[in-house]
């Protein structure tokens, strides 16, 4: 079995609006050439989509679920719920406000109540939990539970740690440099 022919991670969300959080799990899992799924599926307005999805995933021979939600952020539990599959819940900030579909408004508390809505699952469902709108640490964790199976994935993720230490030695090299106020400045106009 392949990581980059077959897809062995679903990528799901509750609204159209969570891509724009949901994206960046979507950008870790093909910049390490991982296939994967991605669908809405909503735990409040299509709930029998659940065990439907669930089915479909095992069937599929998905390794990892990744679930995103905001507010009180169901998806991620009630899909851990229907598989065996391992869930990794994306608590998100931000929802779309339906009436004006430019404008964003941000939960009511922060990203606070998706965020303690996932982590605090009952003991026997458990599922995974990112930071508030840390979706591409959720795509670097898939990756990291895959790479148990797929020993180039374990090589990938090596060869990625030693980037961002020499992109961090870079930096501070260039801050030491320009000194803070002019290294800030540059920083900003980016």
């Amino acid at each position: 079995m392949s990581y980059s022919k077959n897809p062995l991670v679903g990528i799901i969300m509750g609204s159209s609006s969570d891509s724009k959080v949901m994206h960046s799990a979507a950008i870790a899992l093909d910049e390490f050439g991982i296939k994967h799924e991605d669908q809405i599926v909503s735990a409040h307005r299509t709930p029998t989509r659940l065990p439907d999805y669930a089915k479909h995933a095992e069937k599929q021979g998905f390794k990892v679920i990744i679930a995103g939600a905001g507010g009180s952020a169901h998806l991620p539990g009630m899909i851990a719920s229907h598989t065996t599959i391992p869930v990794i819940g994306v608590p998100i900030m931000v929802y779309n406000d339906k009436i004006n579909s430019d404008k964003f408004k941000f939960s009511a508390f922060g990203g606070l109540d998706a965020l303690l809505s996932i982590s605090e699952m009952p003991t026997g469902s458990p599922v995974v939990t990112v930071g508030v709108n840390k979706a591409a640490n959720a795509g670097l964790y898939a990756i990291k539970i895959l790479a148990n199976e797929f020993p180039e994935l374990k090589t990938k993720l090596k060869k990625h740690k030693e980037m961002q230490h020499k992109s961090v030695l870079k930096e501070s090299d260039e801050m030491k440099k320009l000194g803070l106020v002019r290294f800030a400045d540059k920083k900003l106009k980016k």
